[in-house]
């Protein structure tokens, strides 16, 4: 019997397993921000709000008019994990809380019972390029906790350890653990509501780096575990005596021996697994329930609410271009990084 279970492509956004709902790598080569922090380029030929367009210029607007990103938008029912390693993102929401992360921070946010927020990227830098790579993941929560309050944490970069394995040519290979442990490398708390939030669940969220030519052996968990290696970057890698070139994810039997060989280039790896929730999954745009009944219920309650309101003066909202790295909370405290 094999270790692996299926492979796929990697489309846009990536498939993903219970208790996964979505997972999508943005990478985008921006060019120099102008007075706004938008581009300094010309904007013609994009479908600007709905610029999904693959390869124009190298980059993509998405939702954005003025400045790239998400305008102000709901969630209810799942978490955000947003993962920045390059670039920043700058955050704002329905309860008032806003931040702006990158360069590695985490944004953990359970969007509960209901809230508001845009992403923005703000290209900061006038003169010199402004390139952006992030994974957004949505962590499904169980029915129990479907209308928890919303809660945002930041796992700043520097507080995300990273797992360091050479095998015996001295090759290595280095792991962010963002969620989970691997040994005795453990992931900072996660939101408190979250399915990841009890270890036994095993939810592990890693980005593995492999020098070229290094080896290692995944950690093995239990059969129970549902877990996908998503190979987002590099020229290509064996794994379970199966060889794969960059764009392909693999479903993975957990509790199977699986190595890892690169290749000759320094290759990039997304695991996600965790035990499943299973539960009825019924999804509308930025909803999530169990049940039909329970999205008409959302959308009739963000319809009379929109979740709190909005309280910043635009849906596109970005800080000030001089602002630091910060997180400001619902309860007023703020963290400068």
């Amino acid at each position: 019997m094999s270790a692996i279970k299926s492979i796929k492509p990697l489309g846009f956004p990536w498939q993903t397993q219970d208790p996964f709902l979505f997972c999508v790598h943005h990478e985008d080569f921006y060019p120099k921000g102008n007075d706004v922090m938008g581009p300094d380029a010309s904007l013609a030929g994009r479908s600007i709000g709905q610029d999904f367009a693959p390869n124009k210029d190298g980059w993509r607007m998405y939702h954005g008019e003025q400045v790239p990103g998400f305008p102000a938008h709901p969630h209810r029912g799942f978490e955000t994990v947003t993962v920045v390693t390059n670039g920043v993102v700058d955050h704002s929401d329905s309860l008032g809380a806003a931040g702006r992360f990158g360069f590695g921070d985490v944004q953990w946010m359970t969007a509960g019972k209901g809230v508001q927020h845009c992403e923005m990227f703000p290209l900061l830098y006038k003169d010199k390029e402004n390139p952006l790579e992030l994974f957004q993941i949505w962590l499904n929560l169980p029915r129990e906790k479907k209308f928890t309050e919303p809660h945002f944490a930041m796992l700043w970069s520097d507080t995300i350890p990273e797992f360091t394995s050479k095998d015996e040519h001295g090759k290595s290979t280095f792991v962010r653990v963002i969620a989970g442990k691997i040994n005795n490398t453990k992931a900072p708390s996660p939101a408190p509501n979250s399915w990841a939030a009890d270890s036994n669940h095993k939810v592990a969220i890693w980005i593995i780096r492999m020098e070229a030519g290094a080896k290692w052996m995944l950690p093995t968990a239990s059969a129970t575990v549902n877990r996908s290696l998503y190979f987002y970057k590099g020229e290509s890698i064996q794994l379970a005596e199966k060889n794969f070139t960059s764009h392909q994810a693999v479903e993975l039997h957990a509790d199977f021996d699986v190595e890892l060989k690169n290749g000759n280039d320094e290759s990039y790896l997304l695991l996600l697994q965790g035990n499943p929730i299973n539960e009825p999954v019924v999804q509308q745009g930025p909803f999530v329930m169990n049940t039909q009944a329970e999205i008409q219920q959302a959308m009739t309650e963000y319809r009379q609410t929109e979740f709190g309101g909005w309280p910043w003066p635009s849906y596109e909202h970005v800080h000030p271009r001089a602002k630091s790295r910060f997180a400001k909370y619902p309860d007023g405290k703020e963290e400068v990084r």
